[in-house]
């Protein structure tokens, strides 16, 4: 009978927290998925809002980039993706959202194809990572209801993606974006720098107008550019700054829509993690009815 009552009395004691419970955030860092076009497992991080287990609703889309060195889990880790979205969604200044974090740094660094066509990174995120995402979760496929964003390496990658794919995405946040604003041959000269050979010369130019971020805005339809919503942001220390700053002039000259932030800070952490809750509260505004 004492234990029964024990049982009783901890079950009371429980039951009050088990809503609370079954309304908190998941994030999960180590999920893995087959791509066929890069012959392997690929790894990916994932935050599922408070609600989202016991719920049956479908959940906008984040596809958040880590940069060079980092993977899936830099995000988690380092940029406190759980903590600052929890209370962005608390203080009601975004919107319950899923935030999807691909590994880009698995064999070989990057969010592109290569210039010879052997490695298809950019394939893969299109043509298999976000179908199993968005069929394996409860997530709105429109693009009114997926954005992308990223910092250093994946602010470029969130920049050309919405470039090359702006059907894809109402919003793109890159955040101290790799932007940098080679001439043909540099460009050429940082691939041999990297250990890549250009196995066809004739490829180079199309895979330079598609890769560098002037020529991009140059060369894209006036209307696809302005169909996305533009959020750029890097520090005033920053070393990639010049490439941001040649950016946001040329959007300027195009009259496409964007913001634009410098503030105080460098090419770290400390910065990205006060970055965040601004864009989080930017795509929500795509996200939301207006």
């Amino acid at each position: 009978m004492n234990e029964l009552r024990c049982l009783a009395a901890l079950l009371f004691a429980v039951l009050p927290f088990l809503p609370a419970l079954s309304q908190e955030s998941r994030v999960y860092d180590n999920l893995t998925l087959p791509s066929e076009r890069l012959q392997m497992e690929r790894k990916y991080a994932i935050y599922l809002p408070p609600g989202y287990e016991h719920s049956e609703r479908s959940y906008p889309v984040l596809y958040l980039l880590h940069g060079g060195g980092d993977d899936q889990t830099g995000w988690v880790q380092f940029g406190e993706v759980q903590h600052i979205t929890d209370k962005a969604l608390k203080e009601g200044t975004a919107t319950p959202m899923i935030i999807v974090m691909p590994d880009a740094n698995t064999e070989r660094r990057g969010y592109f194809n290569d210039v010879n066509g052997e490695w298809r990174y950019e394939d893969f995120f299109f043509e298999e990572f976000i179908p199993f995402i968005e069929s394996t979760y409860r997530i709105k496929s429109e693009k009114r209801y997926r954005a992308v964003a990223g910092l250093s390496m994946g602010g470029g990658g969130s920049f050309f993606y919405a470039m090359h794919r702006p059907d894809m995405f109402s919003s793109a946040a890159p955040l101290s974006a790799a932007l940098r604003s080679q001439t043909k041959e540099e460009y050429r000269q940082a691939l041999e720098n990297s250990g890549t050979t250009v196995k066809n010369p004739a490829s180079l130019d199309a895979y330079y107008d598609r890769h560098q971020a002037l020529r991009q805005i140059e060369l894209n339809s006036l209307d696809d550019m302005k169909s996305v919503r533009w959020y750029f942001d890097c520090g005033d220390d920053d070393f990639l700054y010049e490439g941001n700053s040649l950016v946001h002039i040329a959007m300027r000259k195009k009259e496409v829509p964007h913001e634009f932030r410098i503030r105080d800070g460098g090419h770290t952490w400390g910065y990205w993690r006060t970055s965040l809750p601004d864009v989080l509260g930017f795509v929500s505004e795509a996200f939301h009815q207006r």
